[in-house]
């Protein structure tokens, strides 16, 4: 597999990592004059630096995984700039999130996508960490959004892709930690569809999530279900990532509310 083809997602390898940049430079665009001390809504235990920071380091952690070919998780203290910047200037802050991601971009590129490294998920290599540090962004750019009351939009390739990748964390979670809530999203004959309204039709930006007896599963498609959520991509991938309220009026819920209310409960990041 070449860095022209799809390691792990819908996108190519070069595509993850330029997108780790992009993403964070949007990012870095709303902290600009803002207060780093206001509470982020869809993350309240963090304020806007402690997000920036948790991001920033977590750019920072992998590289370092990358770079030295890691076999065992690296504490954070082992990690070069982790702790984030001494000054409290927001410029300074956008400038180190920048680095930070310019450099884990450098080392994913310069790595490619099939390189053995250690890493948390079901899969060991390079591109699940262009994948999720892509995503990663990609999430956290609407916490920041949010905070800063400004636009946020992602290209329909990403916002689905971001949509099959936390699918896949969260089965993960159910199949490797029976402590995790994750570990409740089961009960045969119940369902979910998801339905991306203004995506193009060549992207497929539908799935059903079916759970069973011993788990859930999920594909991409048009089927009836139990529970429809429904609306714009973007809001679609929001709303599922639990970073916009079912009842703003940018989705449409049709069926059993409370399954869906059930699996965004449940659904986990660790």
């Amino acid at each position: 597999m070449t860095t022209e083809t799809a390691a792990s997602g819908q996108l190519t390898h070069d595509r993850y990592c330029d997108e780790v940049v992009a993403q964070t430079a949007l990012l870095a665009g709303h902290l600009g004059g803002a207060d780093l001390t206001a509470t982020v809504p869809t993350c309240p235990d963090w304020t806007l630096r402690d997000l920036v920071v948790h991001l920033g380091g977590a750019h920072r952690w992998v590289e370092a995984i990358v770079r030295t070919g890691a076999t065992e998780e690296i504490p954070d203290e082992k990690v070069p700039g982790f702790e984030g910047p001494g000054s409290d200037d927001p410029a300074e802050l956008a400038a180190w999130l920048m680095e930070g991601a310019e450099l884990t971009a450098r080392t994913l590129h310069a790595a490619g996508p099939d390189t053995r490294v250690w890493a948390w998920s079901w899969q060991h290599t390079t591109g699940f960490w262009a994948r999720r540090m892509t995503h990663e962004t990609v999430i956290h750019r609407a916490d920041a959004a949010l905070t800063a009351r400004a636009a946020y939009e992602v290209a329909p390739e990403l916002a689905a892709d971001a949509i099959d990748e936390w699918l896949q964390i969260v089965a993960h979670a159910q199949r490797s930690d029976p402590s995790d809530t994750a570990a409740e999203l089961r009960g045969g004959g119940r369902s979910l569809h998801l339905h991306a309204t203004d995506a193009p039709a060549e992207l497929n930006a539908e799935w059903l999530v079916e759970l069973g007896e011993d788990g859930f599963t999920w594909r991409r498609g048009h089927e009836k279900a139990t529970v429809a959520l429904r609306g714009p991509l973007t809001d679609v991938l929001l709303a599922f990532y639990r970073r916009a309220p079912l009842d703003g009026g940018r989705v449409e819920v049709l069926g059993e509310r409370e399954l869906l209310d059930f699996w965004l409960a449940r659904a986990t990041f660790g």
